[in-house]
């Protein structure tokens, strides 16, 4: 019998966990994962083979709560990288993050601005294909 593959991620007030082998898994081992996430009020995706607890857990706790029941599982951890989108400094939409400006003042900005932020400037235009 395989051992469950559970993919934890860690998210701010909850943590979500994909099982990729999960079409794998015998019944009695499905129904023990379903039974873990419906005891933790969570949601379990059959279409994604995820599930979600809205719950802050850190992996050590996750890992030792799996060992604890008794669930067979490999379990891993997905880190996820925030990036920080870039802000404007000037004018009427300073503050604003370059992803929010209307396409009207990028193309504005692509003619006319030749300040320090030209770069991030022409990046969002690529990304916008303007």
């Amino acid at each position: 019998m395989p051992k469950a593959e559970l993919i934890f991620t860690h998210f701010h007030n909850s943590y979500s966990v994909s099982i990729p082998n999960l079409e794998k898994l015998s019944v009695e081992q499905i129904k023990e994962l379903e039974y873990f996430v419906s005891s933790r009020n969570g949601i379990f995706d059959f279409e994604t083979y995820s599930f979600v607890i809205q719950k802050r857990l850190e992996l050590y706790e996750f890992s030792a709560l799996i060992n604890h029941l008794g669930i067979d599982a490999r379990i891993q951890e997905r880190i996820i990288i925030k990036e920080t989108e870039p802000r404007i400094g000037f004018g009427q939409y300073k503050g604003m993050q370059y992803s929010e400006l209307p396409n009207s003042y990028m193309l504005w900005l692509k003619t006319n601005y030749k300040g320090f932020d030209k770069e991030k400037i022409d990046k969002e235009l690529r990304k916008r294909n303007l």
